[in-house]
């Protein structure tokens, strides 16, 4: 959960009252916020000292406080404010607009040129017009940038805000991708001119800015902003223009957000400029700017529409505990800055969802405003109506028998990643690379982790080839989730519960493994042979290319094969990087649920 530091005073301020520390407590618990920790500007510096610091030191009280990771609308003073004030119902919900320029003047344009394509592609701006800075705003306005760059924006991976003083500026405005050299400007701070080549290499001694230095530094082409008279804005996602950083004098902003993820980018947008049109002449209006992307589209941002939502009154009743009637449900809602009416039919509620609460996305989301506007304290406390006994999963208490049955066999239980390579899944056993039975991950950011494991084996194998120093015998084993697509299922996948081990020796260890796997069925109560018990088909086993030619076997149960055992072929071990012989089993659990334990 994100801290948000504010000024006590400043806080009380804006909520037009004083509290006391237990009282503010109080408050935030009722709206699902929390008061993490009460300092000092004095006691913080102390800490960062590491020592006591001066007498002189500045003694406002500062509370921490923790917000919810999707309320992106709280990450400043003015965001918890105004949340507060309409939870009270002091303040009305705000009504936020466009508006056009003044005077008549053009709205201002931005034109994204189609080389952005190459590494950030989308850019999203707007307008504050008449803004009344004071050092407490201006250091608010600073700080939500930097916490919506950490959260919402991944650390500015996805987005990148950037503000300006709009009269030191003239649009129309360009985004461009140009190759480093040919960047060359002022940043922030500074007052010597670089190319962008050479700045990357200047920030790599910066303790804050280094870190975003790889987003694009291998790039062959890096972003930039330009104004109709060639000054560069900024550089994003690293750095700002010295020339239109703004200051306490600054009345017009313009802000723009460049993106990889248009959808987050307008968000952040969203955010920032509703949080601070508070402060605009007209309050909370914006001045929109057209954006005319790459294909030659134009469009118009922000987009401050309110979205809409439509919700079942006994969802949120039953959910709830409660029996609100529709407009008792959607007066409530009002007080957590939505706007809600009784649906046509009497038993689901209309709700508008403004463009300071992204986090709303789901009936669910409504019922939780509703729970909190009513409050958690005013729900009666009731017996359920059915009596349930808590114990493990059926698979977990079988997995948990099996875990300790094995260990003091003497095997060494390992835990593995539950995604892989292409690679290691199937190329590096001989296995049948068809991808019809493994989940994929479709936006992979390494090629460690681009599927689902379909078998435990390949990270038995991984693991030992990691540990090539361990003594000999090696003997380890893991029980654990394997996924296989499965079109019957409502996600498309079903997971599998495995156990599988692995015996490493001088010799091939076949007879370690086969022991391990008698002693298995024998804790799952399933003899061998017979018409209740399990077989072994070594001619089934030959199919499969991670094991050594005759000397493998499927393990046959009730006529399906539940698992397989046998020699790990010497290629496999090789591309393994192991060295000595090993051997392998692994047996579906899933199968043997219903057996008494």
């Amino acid at each position: 959960m994100p801290t948000v530091n504010v000024g006590r005073d400043l806080l009380f301020e804006a909520l037009g009252k004083e509290y006391t520390e237990e009282e503010f407590e109080e408050l935030c618990f009722e709206y699902g916020i929390e008061l993490d920790e009460v300092t000092s500007e004095k006691q913080m510096a102390s800490r960062m000292a590491g020592k006591e610091c001066d007498d002189d030191g500045d003694e406002e009280v500062i509370y921490k406080i923790d917000i919810p990771a999707n309320r992106y609308d709280m990450l400043c003073l003015e965001g918890i404010a105004n949340a507060l004030n309409v939870f009270l119902g002091r303040t009305p919900v705000p009504k936020y607009r466009l508006v056009e320029p003044p005077n008549g003047q053009p709205r201002q344009r931005m034109v994204v040129k189609p080389e952005t394509m190459l590494v950030r592609p989308f850019v999203v701006c707007a307008v504050l017009r008449g803004v009344k800075f004071d050092q407490a705003r201006y250091n608010s306005f600073i700080d939500l940038q930097d916490k919506l760059h950490q959260n919402l924006c991944r650390r500015r991976t996805l987005v990148a805000i950037g503000t300006h003083d709009l009269s030191t500026l003239q649009g129309p405005f360009s985004y461009e991708a140009r190759v480093p050299e040919d960047i060359e400007f002022v940043p922030l701070k500074q007052t010597q001119s670089f190319n962008a080549r050479d700045l990357m290499e200047h920030y790599k001694s910066d303790l804050k800015l280094r870190a975003f230095l790889p987003i694009i530094e291998k790039s062959l082409v890096y972003p930039v902003i330009y104004d109709a008279k060639g000054t560069v804005l900024s550089l994003p996602p690293i750095i700002n223009g010295s020339h239109s950083a703004i200051n306490l004098n600054t009345q017009d902003v313009f802000i723009e957000c460049t993106a990889t993820d248009l959808n987050k980018a307008s968000i952040t947008l969203n955010t920032v400029v509703t949080m601070f049109s508070m402060y605009s002449k007209e309050p909370f209006t914006v001045e929109p700017v057209e954006v005319e992307d790459a294909l030659g589209n134009v469009n118009v941002y922000p987009k401050l529409d309110s979205r809409a939502l439509s919700v079942e009154l006994d969802y949120i009743n039953s959910r709830i505990g409660t029996n609100l009637d529709a407009a008792t449900a959607a007066k409530l809602l009002s007080k957590m800055c939505l706007s809600g009416a009784v649906g046509k039919d009497g038993k689901s509620i209309d709700v508008l969802v403004p463009p300071t609460r992204s986090d709303i996305l789901h009936p669910c989301d409504v019922m939780e405003d509703v729970a909190i506007a009513y409050g958690y304290n005013n729900i009666v406390e009731r017996v359920p109506s059915t009596v349930t006994e808590a114990r493990a999963l059926p698979i977990n208490h079988l997995t948990d028998l099996l875990r300790s049955d094995i260990a003091m066999a003497g095997f060494t239980e390992v835990l593995t990643w539950i995604l892989g390579s292409i690679q290691d899944n199937f190329e590096f056993v001989n296995r049948p690379d068809d991808l019809k039975k493994a989940a994929q991950i479709s936006n992979a950011k390494t090629i460690d982790f681009q599927v689902v494991r379909t078998s435990l084996i390949p990270g038995l194998l991984k693991t030992l080839g990691s540990n090539k120093d361990a003594p000999l015998p090696v003997k380890i084993f893991e029980i654990s989730d394997c996924v296989e697509l499965d079109t019957t299922k409502d996600v498309g996948a079903r997971n599998i519960r495995r156990v599988a081990g692995l015996a490493c020796g001088t010799t091939s260890s076949f007879e370690v493994v086969h022991g391990l796997l008698d002693r298995i069925m024998e804790v799952l109560g399933v003899p061998f042979g017979g018409d209740a018990g399990y077989s072994l088909d070594p001619t089934g086993a030959n199919e499969d290319g991670a094991f050594f030619p005759g000397r493998a076997a499927n393990i046959m149960w009730k006529g399906k094969k539940v698992g397989s055992f046998g020699v790990v072929h010497p290629e496999v071990l090789t591309r393994f990087g192991i060295i000595n012989p090993c051997s392998v089993v692994e047996v579906d659990l899933e199968n043997f649920l219903a057996m008494p334990l």
